[in-house]
């Protein structure tokens, strides 16, 4: 098990995905993946036999991306990188006489997501990408559908659109900043019941339905109600809306 790996920050809490480059030949390309990855939220980059590293063009190229850096994981082989993942994801930048289901980078986002436990994504050498024995350890292949007229990404550019994917993911499946538990109780059934007879009611103070019957109007506000889970606070909040638009109906009315 990779255990050099640095602990999330609990303030914003990212699946335990690493990106896994393998055989890269340039470092100056291991540092602008670390550069995009951290850009994303992500901090875990393995190497499986670089050709350079460490080197200084790597730094250099992290630009500033040191937290990534400094827990890089080198290790001899695929096998060594992935054995403790329960899916691995092969980016290929070319259909190859591998036998596994090819998805564009949205589509494994959405997957990605729904694993309960580590994920690597694997990037194979600049030149020749992944050899087939090495895909044939992923679950699925990644292809980015670059403009076929001239696809020439670099690495450092596919592991962006990566983890940018990934990123997107993860940041839907959070709750909102202001998702957290309300801090009054929810309604029960009896205030609900006056919250819509005081609705109803002020419907026809106003006159609302215009001599049409009320019945299916007033069926489609219950659902739509139901559906808020009003808390009590909030019940109080519109019956003292509907008060004052009854106040205004007596208003108008003269009385």
């Amino acid at each position: 098990m990779l255990s050099r790996f640095p602990i999330p920050d609990s303030r914003f809490p990212m699946q335990p995905i690493r990106f896994v480059l393998v055989r890269t030949s340039h470092p100056g390309n291991i540092g602008a993946a670390a550069r995009a990855i951290r850009t994303m939220g992500f901090t875990r980059l393995v190497l499986v036999a670089p050709h350079k590293y460490p080197h200084a063009e790597a730094t250099a190229m992290a630009a500033g991306a040191d937290d990534v850096l400094e827990n890089i994981v080198v290790v001899p082989t695929l096998a060594d990188a992935i054995a403790d993942c329960r899916f691995v994801l092969g980016c290929t930048a070319r259909r190859r006489g591998v036998s596994l289901p090819e998805i564009a980078p949205r589509e494994a986002a959405a997957r990605v997501r729904e694993v309960p436990g580590e994920v690597a994504v694997v990037f194979g050498n600049e030149r020749t990408g992944l050899e087939n024995d090495e895909l044939m350890r992923c679950q699925v292949a990644v292809h980015i559908p670059a403009d076929p007229t001239y696809s020439s990404l670099n690495l450092a550019q596919a592991v962006q659109v990566l983890a940018y994917e990934l990123r997107l993911a993860q940041l839907e499946a959070q709750p909102p900043d202001d998702a957290g538990p309300k801090s009054d109780p929810p309604a029960t059934a009896e205030q609900m019941e006056y919250f819509f007879g005081h609705l109803f009611q002020t419907l026809g103070d106003i006159d609302f339905h215009k001599g049409r019957s009320p019945v299916t109007i007033e069926k489609r506000l219950r659902r739509l109600f139901a559906h808020a889970n009003l808390d009590q606070r909030e019940v109080r909040i519109l019956r003292g809306i509907f008060d004052d638009a009854q106040r205004m109906a007596r208003m108008a009315k003269g009385r």
